[in-house]
């Protein structure tokens, strides 16, 4: 076992599936991404791509960055406090895509890899990353097939992993000032070095690869529904959640705010329109309430039956 681990592998990796990426949804959608590379003082840096007003996608946005600093900041401590004070190197692709069509789902991707050296002893690395979907309106066929294909990817890492890395995942990814899960979940992991580099990595190729093949089917489902000002208002209106989980709780947009990296590149995340509206209700019966009690319930959605 391979525990030794190897940064440019993992680079290579990295800028090769934001080039896969942004072929395939290029594909998809009809349009180029934009591109903005940037670099960082303190150390570092990365390449901004960015579709935006798409025939498919009002924004999609996937980022690979590489950044260094000679302190961790607090939002890669706070779970591992032994860290504080260490110098660290991070890399990453991030992908967020926001579909104009409200029956097509939001869906997020991350894949990480950081190393961090204490001012004694070996450097200490892990990889970490995952995918979850975030539809506004259900469809039992597209929750099931996403999770197959995490439960598929989790294979190469071992048969039982898939269990553990959704629940954290539907833990994960959790508004808890509105009690509620921002979608259906999927994977989600972090400082995974135990099993040693080269099966960590191997996992972390399998969860990057899989991202797309999870995710072009239910967008080609979904792209072209016939849909009204409702669905369209329901749509933005539930954009506001994705908001609040980006700027109140998610570990990656707080670690890239507080490590001095480029705000534009951290806060594509955020979708082009949204809405808020007090103290929303649905309709008892709709589609819309549907996503309330059936899709954001904690789901084992391979053996769903309806």
């Amino acid at each position: 076992m391979n525990s030794n681990p190897n940064l440019i592998a993992v680079l290579n990796y990295l800028e090769q599936l934001q080039d896969s990426i942004c072929s395939g949804i290029s594909a998809i959608d009809g349009n180029d991404f934009t591109e903005d590379r940037w670099q960082r003082a303190e150390g570092g840096g990365g390449s901004s791509r960015v579709l935006r007003d798409g025939h498919v996608f009002e924004q999609a946005g996937v980022n690979f960055s590489r950044v260094s600093g000679d302190q961790l900041p607090k939002a890669a401590t706070t779970q591992r406090p032994e860290l504080a004070g260490c110098s660290f190197e991070a890399c990453g692709v991030s992908v967020v895509l926001h579909p104009r069509n409200p029956y097509a789902p939001t869906t997020h991707c991350n894949v990480r890899f950081f190393i961090a050296q204490p001012e004694q002893g070996d450097a200490i690395w892990w990889f970490g990353g995952g995918f979850d979907l975030t539809p506004y309106y259900g469809f039992v066929e597209d929750a099931k097939s996403w999770h197959q294909q995490a439960q598929r990817s989790c294979k190469v890492l071992s048969n039982e992993c898939y269990d553990e890395y959704k629940a954290w995942c539907d833990r994960y990814f959790y508004l808890p000032h509105r009690q509620e899960p921002r979608g259906i979940g999927g994977i989600f992991y972090d400082d995974l070095n135990e099993p040693g580099f080269d099966k960590s990595f191997a996992f972390t190729q399998a969860i990057g690869d899989g991202f797309m093949q999870a995710y072009e089917p239910i967008i080609q489902r979904r792209k072209d529904m016939p849909y009204t000002e409702r669905e369209r208002d329901f749509q933005l209106y539930r954009r506001g959640r994705y908001v609040e989980f980006n700027l109140l709780h998610d570990r990656g947009t707080l670690f890239g705010l507080q490590s001095g990296g480029r705000t534009e590149s951290i806060l594509m995340s955020l979708p082009p329109l949204v809405r808020w509206e007090y103290n929303h209700q649905t309709v008892a019966g709709s589609a819309e309430e549907a996503l309330y009690t059936t899709y954001l319930k904690p789901q084992d959605w391979i053996n769903y039956q309806t």
